[in-house]
């Protein structure tokens, strides 16, 4: 079994949101492994089920999801094409540059997806689940915090100015 590897230039906030946000993900999971279970026990053994246990699953994996890509960004554990920045990593301009561009690129995609997201969360303010009755606005709500956790994550590494993380000592291709 891997051990995650930690980043040693995490700072003590990161690392607490990171903690945070790992425990979130393993009780989302946690909840939706004993409900999908529950109900299957339910199902076939007794032939009936929660009618709420396939809603709650899916409102928990959306947020575990977004929770998740929340807490990946500051490890730079997302997917990266790190081609054209590991040739210019021997030119410190130029890597400069392009570190500051991909995180300009990261903080647009991240307003664009925010942006789609509250006017879902505002659309869905005034329609309901039909079996538990939550407000439909909470399906696209983690997009927009997540989405708006990386866009804050990624202006504060440009102001910082740090360098792109090609991959934890990964190979460049």
């Amino acid at each position: 079994m891997t051990e995650r590897m930690t980043e040693p230039t995490l700072s003590p906030a990161v690392r607490r949101f990171q903690r945070v946000a790992y425990t979130l993900m393993a009780l989302c999971l946690g909840v939706m492994a004993v409900a999908v279970f529950v109900n299957v026990v339910l199902r076939y053994g007794f032939g009936s089920g929660v009618a709420a246990s396939e809603e709650l699953a899916r409102l928990l994996f959306v947020w575990m999801v977004f929770i998740g890509a929340a807490a990946a960004y500051p490890s730079g554990e997302h997917m990266a094409f790190t081609s054209l920045a590991g040739t210019l990593q021997d030119r410190p301009l130029a890597f400069g540059l392009i570190s500051a561009l991909v995180r300009l690129l990261v903080m647009t995609g991240s307003v664009m997806l925010a942006w789609g997201a509250w006017q879902q969360v505002r659309v869905g303010m005034d329609t309901h689940s039909v079996v538990l009755g939550y407000p439909a606005a909470l399906l696209p709500l983690p997009a927009l915090l997540c989405s708006s956790a990386i866009a804050l994550m990624a202006a504060l590494e440009l102001i910082q100015r740090k360098p792109l993380d090609l991959g934890h000592s990964a190979e460049v291709e």
